[in-house]
């Protein structure tokens, strides 16, 4: 239930920045890492229903899903874990948690504006 005020953010934050250039808001692409505590299949669920009436109205929005990864600590290798294991597959060493998976961000807002479509990339 959580995602539907971060998708009303989402909302807001495309809507501004299609009135700050004139234009309708056509896309957004939002990253989501699988332990970031959101879902993105939710916060699809909800955005058709905030967006009504919006800047967002109509827009697609997409979203690219980030998998968990553990670190090697004897070889530094980047991996996914498999289940009941934090083994490395590449030397056996024990992985330990990073930050990828957890990420949450708008990455782009696609617009479209007189001129014709453009895109803003989000800045990180």
């Amino acid at each position: 239930m959580h995602e539907y005020p971060v998708t009303v953010q989402i909302v807001e934050i495309a809507s501004e920045t299609a009135r700050k250039h004139h234009g309708r808001v056509r896309g957004i692409h939002l990253v989501v890492g699988k332990d970031s505590g959101f879902v993105g299949e939710s916060i699809q669920m909800y955005f058709d229903v905030v967006a009504e009436g919006t800047l967002c109205e109509g827009a697609l929005l997409t979203v690219e899903g980030i998998r968990p990864k553990l670190r090697c600590e004897s070889c530094g290798t980047l991996f996914e874990r498999r289940a009941f294991s934090f083994r490395c597959p590449a030397c056996g060493g024990d992985g330990e948690p990073t930050e990828i998976g957890k990420e949450f961000y708008i990455k782009s807002v696609e617009l479209e504006i007189s001129d014709g479509p453009q895109q803003e990339e989000a800045e990180e």
